[in-house]
């Protein structure tokens, strides 16, 4: 029997037109065949392609993108890695979640159903090289709940999302990085 998908893209469709910014804190269960670990922490997105994930325990980890340069900051390691973001081709979830209108085009809708209450969605990106197979999205109205994220590992990250705000004003601070003194930057220039 074949599966109404009209309900979930919808649901997607209207995340996407009317959902500008969102704050929200998080917790990320990654499971792989050895090992399980849990973060915790906070994420922000202003669309398009503004994105803050910080991640305070077990391992601080700082991820922010102005929509034109990603910067990836390891604590731990004293090391920021830097890379220029090409929205034309990304197929990651954050860019399914913060990106423009047209990131959505990257992915094919593999599954859609209600459960526990949200509006489920499973997508998979259409190009190869993603670095994941799927990512399941379940929504409470409008508001991300709950990501699970099959990499091509086939390893499994679960990320429920709580205090979820949308539309915040966020100021452009939220989304500007400047590398620490005495922390090595690689792929480009502080």
């Amino acid at each position: 029997m074949p599966v109404d998908k009209s309900g979930a893209l919808a649901t997607l469709d209207k995340f996407v037109a009317e959902v500008h910014s969102l704050t929200a804190e998080f917790r990320q269960e990654v499971k792989t065949d050895d090992d399980e670990v849990v973060d915790t922490g906070t994420l922000s997105f202003e669309r398009p392609n503004r994105f803050r994930w910080m991640a305070r325990k077990p391992n601080e980890l700082l991820v922010v993108t102005d929509g034109k340069t990603m910067w990836q900051y390891d604590v731990e390691l004293a090391q920021v890695t830097q890379a220029p973001v090409d929205e034309s081709n990304d197929s990651s979830p954050a860019s399914l979640l913060a990106g423009d209108r047209n990131a959505r085009d990257r992915f094919d809708v593999l599954d859609a159903y209600r459960s526990d209450g949200l509006e489920w969605i499973k997508l998979a990106p259409k190009a190869a090289d993603s670095g994941f197979a799927s990512v399941l999205i379940g929504f409470d109205g409008l508001a991300p709940r709950q990501l699970e994220l099959v990499d091509s590992l086939n390893h499994t990250t679960t990320v429920a999302l709580e205090k979820v705000v949308l539309n915040p004003d966020l100021p452009d601070s939220v989304f500007e990085f400047k590398a620490p003194p005495n922390v090595e930057v690689v792929g480009g220039e502080r």
